[in-house]
C-alpha cells in the first residue's frame, strides 16, 4: 500500500523539546501577580480636560474626514467603472448628459 503523505512536525531552533511545557508561575492568593505598578499611576489633579477633548474633536474630524473623502472616492471608480465598461461594449454615446426639462 502507498502512502500518502507524512507530517512533520517543524520546531525551530532553539525551541525546548516536544513534551516539554514553559514553567507556570501561579501567583499566591492575595498577592499582587505583578510587583509594583504604582510608578505608573497619575496623580489625580494631572488630568487636563481641555487639551483631551481638543483632541478627541480633532480625532472626530480627521475621522469624518476620513470617510467623506472615501465614500466620494468609492462613487468616483464605480462611476469611472460603469463609463469604462460602456466604452469596452462598443458604446458610443457613454457619458450621460443631464438636461433639465423645462416645466409645462
Amino acid at each position: 500500500m502507498k502512502e500518502s503523505g507524512r507530517v512533520i512536525r517543524f520546531r525551530p531552533r532553539g525551541a525546548p523539546p516536544s513534551g516539554w511545557r514553559w514553567p507556570v508561575q501561579r501567583s499566591r492568593p492575595g498577592e499582587a501577580p505583578v510587583a509594583d505598578l504604582k510608578k505608573y499611576e497619575r496623580a489625580e489633579g494631572e488630568d487636563d480636560y481641555r487639551h483631551r477633548m481638543t483632541m478627541n474633536a480633532l480625532a472626530l474630524l480627521t475621522t469624518t474626514i476620513l470617510v467623506v473623502v472615501g465614500v466620494w472616492l468609492a462613487i468616483s471608480i464605480a462611476d469611472m467603472r460603469k463609463g469604462q465598461d460602456c466604452y469596452l461594449q462598443g458604446g458610443r454615446n457613454c457619458n450621460q448628459l443631464v438636461i433639465p426639462q423645462p416645466k409645462r
